[in-house]
């Protein structure tokens, strides 16, 4: 009887797969080449978040604050950034000088929305490193000029630092920057503070 209660479960989950996998080779099914290439031409045409992005061209200034340890004041510092649209205005470039650390810093961040997934993406290098630091993330349902940025990048010794990011877009001549993270999935602390201000 054990035997064929097993026989029994074993070929529902067969029927109940072979269900699922039919449906979703029939969502795959291809599309015609019209069909698909009106669909690559709608994704890869720049749209509102790209338009924010237009807006932010140009010199800034930065003032940045660094809390290197919990409970202690901040370091603060200045810097410059020049901002540039590229490729047709689908993504913004920045590149940043100035200090991180007490040390002399440079720094250059691509920042895309992509279409079809329907979310910010951000690419970080600098002197601070040789890796590239990736975040992803939405703006708020409410204000869609505050972003928030969510990810990790590894740390000596093992494990990774998860970050957060809230960019808030204030107007075309004010920006802020807060960068908050944790260890090994302990407690959130604030790391950084930028703010920017258009040159005149």
């Amino acid at each position: 009887m054990r035997i064929i209660r097993i026989t029994l479960a074993t070929l529902c989950i067969i029927m109940m797969t072979s269900v699922a996998f039919a449906k979703d080779k029939k969502a795959a099914k291809p599309m015609d080449p019209k069909t698909m290439k009106e669909l690559y031409t709608k994704l890869a045409t720049p749209g509102e978040p790209h338009k924010l992005f237009a807006s932010l061209a140009g010199s800034w200034t930065t003032k940045t604050k660094e809390w290197m340890e919990p409970g202690k004041p901040p370091v603060e510092s200045t810097g410059s950034a020049e901002m540039k649209i590229l490729l047709d205005g689908r993504f913004l470039q920045q590149e940043v000088t100035g200090q991180m650390m007490g040390q002399p810093f440079s720094g250059l961040e691509l920042i895309g929305y992509d279409n079809l997934l329907k979310r910010y993406v951000t690419a970080w290098l600098s002197t601070m490193g040789t890796g590239i630091f990736i975040m992803e993330g939405a703006a708020s349902p409410d204000d869609d000029k505050t972003i928030t940025l969510k990810g990790r990048h590894a740390v000596p010794g093992g494990g990774h630092m998860t970050h957060r990011a809230i960019w808030k877009i204030v107007d075309n001549n004010i920006q802020t920057f807060d960068m908050y993270g944790s260890h090994h999935g302990g407690k959130e602390m604030k790391m950084m503070e930028i703010v920017y201000t258009r040159k005149p």
